[in-house]
């Protein structure tokens, strides 16, 4: 398991975005912390391979990270390539690939609008 760092990029006044790329199976995307920023989307890309789910999750503390949800209630287990908007706001928010094989290899966009 590895720890991938997000490459973030300021867009305009009111928006970000966080790019974690590379993530293979049992890898977790470093957490960011955008408490302002309540409008949120996450984008997954790639190679998902047999099996392949990466889990949106977020926490308020830092260290205990629960899964999100979309607004339907589901929680955010994707496992095909797709966009979802994110329904719970928390402190913290970090991508972790729970299962996939060899040929995983997928990339997490999380976009972020000021409320």
């Amino acid at each position: 398991m590895a720890i991938r760092t997000p490459k973030i990029e300021i867009i305009g006044e009111r928006c970000m975005r966080a790019t974690w790329s590379g993530l293979l199976n049992g890898d977790v995307g470093a957490p960011i912390d955008w408490p302002a920023y309540m409008d949120r989307s996450a984008q997954v890309v790639g190679t998902f391979g047999a099996g392949g789910s990466v889990s949106i999750e977020g926490s308020n503390d830092g260290v205990n990270f629960a899964q999100l949800s979309n607004p339907r209630g589901n929680a955010m287990a994707v496992t095909a390539a797709g966009l979802e908007q994110i329904e719970d706001c928390a402190y913290s928010m970090q991508p972790r690939v729970t299962a996939g094989d060899g040929t995983t290899n997928l990339t997490v966009i999380l976009f972020a609008r000021k409320g």
